[in-house]
């Protein structure tokens, strides 16, 4: 896998739960974050209900250690695994101050969809280059 883009994001407040860390459901939020901020940088932000772009088919987390407030994370977001329409993106978070631990990995499986006729259609060439290389 390829390091593609790194996400820094603060930790919020809203985004610990009753016992005190950042809740499961949040991390997957970072991760979407990452990548959407990917795709932005390559000029493929935003949805054209008319066009073509990404859809997430599975998405999978291990926590590995809790997080909590306050702190700032990075997402650092990776890609590899290149199908015809698809490709394979893996994160770790790790915290600004503790650059050495990973809290969290995870990762989703990636497939370039059509949007009016809801296909799977080829990878982006740009795309596939940056994956490839």
């Amino acid at each position: 896998m390829k390091h593609v883009y790194t996400a820094v994001m603060p930790i919020r407040w809203g985004d610990m739960d009753a016992m005190g860390h950042v809740n499961n459901t949040v991390y997957f939020q970072y991760l979407e974050q990452a990548r959407i901020e990917w795709f932005a940088s390559l000029g493929r932000g935003g949805k054209d209900p008319k066009g073509q772009g990404p859809v997430i088919i599975n998405a999978h987390m291990t926590f590995l250690k809790q997080l909590r407030y306050p702190g700032t994370i990075e997402c650092r977001l990776y890609a590899g695994q290149l199908g015809r329409t698809s490709f394979e993106t893996r994160m770790e978070v790790v915290r600004t101050d503790m650059p050495g631990v990973v809290w969290a990995e995870g990762g989703a499986k990636v497939v370039w969809c059509d949007y009016a006729v809801e296909k799977a259609v080829p990878v982006p060439e740009e795309i596939r280059t940056i994956v490839e290389a």
